[in-house]
């Protein structure tokens, strides 16, 4: 019988946090389409900035939740760095979203001055602003470039999905990540980001809604489903490429925004 994947959630568990309650759910759906056995662990925000590499580096994949500001945006930033420099499969969600695209700027492209403005409201390069309209316990279409790998997991170029959500990515650094080689390719129908996918990792990316919602109807949810099993590659090939570096990492930048 083959091993359980491991997946670490990181996040600071709360059971009044819908998301919280939909992932457990959502993950065993998923491993049950997928005829394979999960298990999670959830890695608390403050544990994550003093935790191993080498206790980091047992689980198949980690998946950032909602639930921000987290405890310690520290050690979520740090299981996150350690995901995408380590070829682990990602998957940031809502927060997640946030976090993921705040940790590439800082550690990948050495912006260290890239925060969020829900946790700092004086950032001088907020890369996380309010939405334009709060997106809290409300749902959008979701418009996905033809050919990403969003498009090839929907199988489709249009989705309904749902939000819990009132910060998303500042408009005015988005070209900045892209040149930085993340990759924008989930829009709502105002065309601000809402999916981006870090190329050349095995599973690296993220979404401003949450899939983990669909739990909630009983449906194995096609996102959900391909994070597992690229947890269940990773973990059958772990013995040939452990440690292995990220194949996306790029020399540090210092750019200007563009003009909002």
């Amino acid at each position: 019988m083959s091993k359980a994947i491991r997946i670490g959630l990181i996040g600071d568990y709360r059971p009044e946090v819908k998301a919280h309650i939909a992932i457990p759910r959502a993950v065993v759906l998923a491993s049950s389409d997928l005829a394979c056995s999960a298990e999670i662990s959830w890695l608390e925000t403050p544990l994550l900035e003093e935790m191993s590499e080498e206790s980091l580096a047992t689980y198949n994949a980690l998946w950032c939740v909602p639930g921000s500001p987290y405890e310690s945006m520290k050690g979520a930033l740090r299981g996150i760095q350690f995901a995408r420099e380590h070829g682990i499969p990602f998957l940031g969600t809502c927060g997640g979203f946030q976090h993921a695209m705040i940790e590439y700027a800082r550690n990948a492209l050495g912006l260290d001055e890239a925060d969020h403005a829900e946790s700092n409201p004086g950032a001088s390069m907020p890369l996380m602003v309010p939405l334009t309209c709060s997106l809290v316990e409300q749902s959008g279409k979701i418009t996905f470039r033809p050919g990403s790998r969003i498009a090839t997991i929907y199988n489709r170029l249009e989705a309904e999905e749902q939000y819990h959500c009132s910060y998303g990515l500042n408009p005015r650094y988005q070209s900045l990540l892209e040149q930085g080689g993340i990759e924008i390719t989930g829009w709502d129908s105002g065309g601000e980001a809402r999916v981006f996918e870090l190329p050349g990792h095995p599973f690296f990316m993220g979404t401003l809604f949450q899939p983990e919602r669909s739990a909630f109807k009983g449906a194995a949810h096609p996102l959900i489903r391909t994070f597992l099993q690229a947890a269940r590659d990773t973990q059958k090939a772990a013995p040939a490429k452990e440690q292995r570096p990220d194949p996306r990492r790029i020399n540090k930048i210092r750019s200007q925004p563009r003009s909002a």
